[in-house]
């Protein structure tokens, strides 16, 4: 048996330049793995608590707080305890801090020990991550690619009214060769852009161009797929980001750029655009607390992937109220909204047995850990939502997902 001998934690930046976590696992045979947590800028109420410092140091968002949790009490009572034992390891996070979201530890904190745990355990039996955390029933696969090519909504200069604006990737030979026309869609997407609007920002990778609505910018991305020879093979996909825009008080959604909605003209306006364009994919489409909305949604759209992510924050009791009310069909996995593997891969299970699709998610304050890319494989993941292929952070995911293709090949 391997066991723990050491944990040390640390504050690292992000790719947004913002503190998070890392932890630094030591077992008895010598394996020392490190893994880091991401965080998001469009969060829900209901993920797990990101630990700040509170201080004046990186305007209150310093991390040694959590950092010391790891490397204090979480290493201590860690130590000695058997290394491929996740499930336990997690329990022991759970109870350790044993609050309903976190907040005592930080799921930051808990969450990088969590994942070094798995790496760990994996190194230890000679194995790939997604090979030590494959769940029973599923044959490992790599998941198609959900990529986030135009920013818009409240976070972005672009002046959209959604926040992502994403290219929907299916029927190719190989992973491979989808990552190849992802790449080349996106270099053709941008140089079209700038001839038509000069310079501006990107945003975690995405474009922001000044476009003027929501069909614009679908209709440049269908021109690229097009001009690229990808037509048959691209299908679009929104991340509304809807809790970002309800105004509890008026009752209403009011999109960044003037537009006012209420639930049933959003609603239709939905449907109206699946009409118009091949849109297959709507994430958020309604506020966190709206499992009505996205359910009639669902009904309206029965072929369409109807995704939860504020919605259902990686959560098994909040999935569980959406099973129930079949208020979507597909979810988005992001292990630091729930802030351990054993919880995340419990939120997948049962999506699974539902006939809910998974969609593994990154975040867009990442940092370069990849372990995300062996879960999407070891949960059976029908997508993974990486974003667009041109910053380290986000490339880590996919190269890692070119080394497991290879290792399947083989």
């Amino acid at each position: 048996m391997d066991y723990i001998v050491n944990i040390k934690g640390r504050e690292i930046l992000n790719a947004r330049g913002k503190p998070t976590v890392e932890a630094e696992l030591t077992t008895k045979n010598g394996i020392t793995v490190i893994a880091s947590v991401p965080s998001g800028t469009s969060r829900g109420k209901y993920e797990a608590y990101e630990l700040y410092d509170g201080e004046e140091r990186y305007g209150g968002h310093g991390t040694r707080k959590a950092a010391t949790n790891i490397s204090g009490i979480i290493s201590e009572n860690l130590k000695g305890h058997d290394i491929t034992d996740q499930k336990g390891i997690d329990e022991i996070l759970v109870k350790l801090d044993g609050t309903n979201n976190k907040s005592k530890l930080g799921g930051n904190a808990i969450l990088a020990v969590s994942v070094a745990a798995a790496k760990a355990g994996a190194a230890s039996l000679g194995v790939s991550p997604f090979r030590y955390l494959l769940q029973p029933g599923i044959t490992p696969k790599l998941p198609d690619i959900v990529a986030t090519v135009i920013a818009g909504g409240v976070f972005s200069t672009s002046g959209l009214e959604f926040e992502d604006y994403m290219m929907i990737l299916h029927d190719f030979f190989s992973f491979p060769d989808a990552l190849e026309a992802l790449v080349t869609m996106r270099k053709h997407l941008e140089k079209s852009l700038r001839n038509k609007y000069g310079a501006f920002p990107e945003d975690g990778g995405a474009l922001a161009a000044p476009l003027s609505s929501t069909e614009e910018a679908f209709e440049w991305m269908l021109a690229t797929a097009k001009e690229t020879g990808n037509e048959q093979k691209v299908s679009l996909g929104l991340d509304v980001a809807a809790s970002e825009l309800w105004d509890t008080q008026l009752g209403k959604y009011k999109l960044y750029g003037g537009k006012v909605y209420s639930k049933k003209e959003l609603l239709t306006y939905y449907c109206q655009l699946c009409q118009k364009y091949p849109l297959s994919f709507i994430e958020d489409g309604f506020e966190q607390d709206d499992f009505a909305s996205s359910a009639q949604l669902c009904q309206m759209l029965p072929d369409k992937e109807i995704v939860g992510d504020d919605l259902f924050v990686t959560n098994p009791e909040r999935l569980a109220v959406g099973i129930r009310q079949k208020a979507a069909n597909g979810m988005l996995l992001k292990i630091n909204q729930i802030g351990t593997v054993t919880e995340a891969i419990n939120a997948s299970r049962l999506a699974t047995e539902n006939g809910i699709d998974i969609i593994v998610s990154l975040r867009s304050g990442e940092t370069g850990d990849d372990f995300i890319a062996d879960l999407s494989v070891a949960v059976g993941a029908r997508q993974i939502k990486l974003g667009s292929p041109v910053r380290e952070e986000r490339n880590s995911k996919y190269n890692r997902l070119l080394r497991i293709w290879e290792e399947l090949e083989n």
